[in-house]
């Protein structure tokens, strides 16, 4: 059985490219088909295999700017030749699941939301991105574009199997698609519970505007209660600017993984004011047997309980952070039950269900092919 992986683009990692992971790790043998690849921003991630870039790859800023590129990328996907696979496996959150793929190859995509800037607020897109200004100006002329190739390129897949509830309701919104869900991977064995709960709350990702952590050091800021900030990311100046000069918010920047895990295991909750697809560090922080309180968006509200695991609160408001914090203060959390909540996310039950999953495909699609 031949296989090929195609995946959007190699320039960050995510948590897509750790759903890449195991999809390598279940065919270790299949080349990764991608629009731009950057061994260094990659940090040496999947330098061992066989990575094949699109015409893109030779194009200045690709790399480094990907997202100013849209109108290119439907082209770009469309070059790569998957005529020789039993099998493609795309994971997609914008332009992987356009792959042309021949009458007698199954393609199944692993997706991770519509395309987000086609269907979501496009000014809100070049805004989060910090677009340069002329930027701005032209993406509403090649919006109608990209959301016309990209409904039609929906309906290229075989299978769609979506990284959440939340996910497969918006397929069914903007595709028409149906899909099944298998939740994407969390490495469980990195994270414990601890055993002494520290004096701080903890954010935890990279810095951007709508992860909205910008209401949750408002809230500390008027509470006086001590939150540290774990990542990297173009919002840090604005970040630090709303914090001023507060003594109790700290700004820590990217830490080795046994410093992480360690912050984890003893914060006091974890905060988590974004609305995600899958809300991977929130998982992160439950596994570490700790509290989530968190915004009542995306997929979060799937996987947790009020009262038992944490907290929600209704509106993205400093304000409405400030009541959730004093609510806990009125709950026991037991961290073995939190952590149990959470052990179905583990990166081997990931494996297993989509290696199933694949192999039960292509048994019936043999039968009509």
């Amino acid at each position: 059985m031949k296989i090929a992986l195609v995946h959007d683009y190699l320039v960050q990692y995510g948590g897509a490219e750790r759903v890449l992971e195991c999809f390598c790790e279940l065919w270790p043998n299949a080349p990764i088909h991608t629009l731009v690849y950057d061994k260094n921003l990659m940090r040496e991630k999947f330098a061992d295999k066989k990575i094949r870039t699109s015409f893109l790859q030779k194009i200045p800023f690709t790399k480094t700017r990907h997202r100013i590129f849209p109108p290119l990328m439907p082209s770009a996907i469309e070059s790569f030749d998957s005529s020789n696979y039993d099998i493609v496996l795309s994971d997609s959150s914008s332009f992987a699941k356009g792959i042309i793929t021949g009458p007698d190859t199954l393609h199944i995509c692993y997706m991770h939301t519509p395309m987000r800037f086609a269907w979501d607020d496009c000014q809100k897109y070049t805004q989060d991105f910090y677009f340069p200004g002329f930027i701005k100006r032209i993406v509403p002329f090649f919006m109608n574009y990209i959301r016309v190739w990209d409904r039609v390129s929906a309906d290229r897949p075989d299978k769609i199997v979506a990284n959440s509830k939340f996910i497969s309701r918006r397929i069914k919104k903007y595709y028409k698609r149906d899909s099944i869900v298998i939740n994407p991977p969390v490495n469980l064995e990195n994270f414990y519970a601890g055993k002494k709960t520290g004096d701080f709350f903890l954010l935890v990702g990279r810095l951007m505007a709508y992860k909205r952590f910008d209401i949750a050091i408002e809230a500390f800021k008027k509470s006086g209660l001590k939150l540290k900030i774990i990542g990297r990311g173009p919002e840090l100046a604005r970040l630090k600017k709303i914090a001023g000069d507060s003594g109790n918010i700290e700004f820590m920047g990217r830490l080795s993984e046994r410093e992480l895990f360690k912050h984890y295991a003893e914060c006091r909750a974890f905060i988590f004011p974004q609305e995600e697809d899958f809300g991977i560090t929130a998982i992160e922080a439950m596994a570490s047997g700790r509290p989530v309180i968190a915004y009542r968006g995306g997929d979060i509200p799937e996987h947790m309980e009020e009262g038992k695991t944490g907290i929600f609160f209704e509106r993205q408001t400093p304000e409405d952070i400030i009541g959730a914090v004093k609510k806990m203060d009125g709950c026991e959390f037991d961290p073995e039950y939190i952590r149990s909540t959470v052990l179905k996310f583990d990166k081997e039950v990931f494996k297993d269900k989509i290696r199933e999953y694949v192999e039960k495909e292509m048994e019936n699609h043999k039968k009509f092919t």
